[in-house]
């Protein structure tokens, strides 16, 4: 039973930090977007 229940936590820490590098890949591409949209503007 202990088994089962380390092996779910390690399973839902994985889905976790899976899930923030997708976040933060996202984040990166909007912030890189922005500052494209910036420098056309002031052109």
């Amino acid at each position: 039973m202990i088994k089962l229940a380390k092996l779910v936590a390690i399973a839902l820490l994985m889905t976790g930090a899976l899930s923030a590098c997708n976040t933060f890949h996202g984040f990166g591409e909007d912030v890189r977007h922005l500052g494209g949209a910036i420098s056309r503007a002031a052109s």
